[in-house]
């Protein structure tokens, strides 16, 4: 019997519908590859819903969206609504409302055409990042005095608890234990990126790194400050497997990632709890510029997608799915990630009926 996954869509602004609508053009060939079925459900929440009912994602949403397996989800923010209000209320609620507190961002190269740095090839660059995805300054504890004065005054609490720093981090040593060692190497390794030196806080993930550490003598351990993991992804990018780093850091060293595979247009993300609903998404924004255009590259969501299978047990349709991707790259029939090169539709239909001629040969 075929399994059901209850899905929830939520396309959100901007290329948001676009991306979205051919990331659910694939899954409708792979799922009839891999013989399972999903019930989809539109999630209506973004810009267009709160300028007609002033409702930014209410309760029950988040009541319904607990009951599913994950959410699909395209982008959020559109320039005609206050910086902020949207992306606080939808992306950062589910982060914090389903305690999705796993980020996880391959920066993963599949040609060395997409790569601007000279020499590296996909060999050189297969990163994990885990980052903590419910706390830091992303915590929302913020304030402001004296507003539009000059001795205005604004705080933003950078907050880390025990139980925050040490899950996220555990969390990161048994995805390193499942995915073995890289190539060349005889055990992986974690790295745990923080700023402790300065940001004393931090310390606390020092800590309950070394703690965690004891308990995978398998596993190979590391530590970079972020200023020096920032420059190491630049110099010698394979130097890096697993890494581990905190919320406000993590959103900032996966977008330099991204920048080394191609772009935000095949960067894709999980935010996961494990064994819970989860939700997936590519890491670009809205580009409200090429909403409607066409242009739009939605291999970052489709490959999201694929994260998305690996969460609700279809292993092998997720690793099928990049695989498929990672063809259309290397055989050139993908030339660029540029915006406008493919057709947003275009790219969509490459990948589906790439997919479903590798299923046919496969018979």
């Amino acid at each position: 019997m075929s399994k059901v996954y209850d899905i929830g869509v939520l396309p959100g602004d901007g290329i948001g519908d676009e991306v979205v609508r051919e990331a659910l053009k694939v899954l409708d060939a792979i799922q009839s590859v891999y013989g399972f079925t999903t019930k989809r459900e539109l999630l209506p929440y973004g810009a267009e819903h709160f300028l007609k009912t002033g409702e930014t994602m209410p309760d029950v949403a988040f009541d319904r969206i607990r009951q599913m397996h994950s959410v699909l989800f395209g982008a959020i923010g559109d320039p005609r609504i206050e910086v902020g209000k949207l992306e606080f209320a939808i992306i950062a609620g589910m982060r914090h409302k389903l305690d999705l507190y796993v980020n996880l961002r391959p920066v993963k190269l599949y040609h060395e055409s997409l790569c601007p740095l000279k020499g590296k090839t996909p060999a050189d660059i297969d990163i994990l990042f885990l980052r903590e995805n419910t706390e830091d300054a992303y915590a929302g504890i913020h304030g402001t005095t004296k507003k539009d004065t000059e001795h205005e005054i604004s705080l933003q609490q950078m907050v880390y608890t025990a139980r925050g720093t040490e899950r996220i981090i555990r969390h990161a040593f048994e995805l390193a234990k499942k995915r073995g060692p890289k190539p060349g190497k005889d055990k992986p390794q974690v790295t745990l990126i923080d700023k402790a030196n300065a940001v004393r806080a931090q310390d606390i993930w020092t800590r309950i790194f070394a703690k965690v550490a004891k308990e995978y003598p398998s596993i190979t351990t590391d530590h970079a400050y972020i200023d020096a993991a920032c420059m190491w992804m630049i110099k010698n990018p394979d130097w890096f497997d697993v890494c581990v780093t905190t919320n406000l850091f993590g959103d900032i060293i996966t977008d330099l990632g991204a920048m080394l595979i191609g772009g935000m247009g095949i960067a894709a993300s999980g935010n996961i709890h494990p064994g819970k609903v989860s939700m997936f998404e590519g890491i670009h924004g809205s580009a409200p510029k090429y909403k409607g255009t066409d242009k739009a590259s939605p291999l970052a969501t489709i490959l999201a997608m694929g994260l998305m299978l690996e969460h609700i047990g279809q292993g092998p349709a997720s690793k099928e799915l990049e695989a498929t991707v990672a063809s259309l790259i290397q055989t050139g029939r993908i030339r660029s990630l540029k915006a406008g090169d493919h057709k947003c539709s275009e790219l969509g239909s490459m990948v589906r009926d790439e997919l479903l001629a590798r299923a046919r040969l496969k018979v």
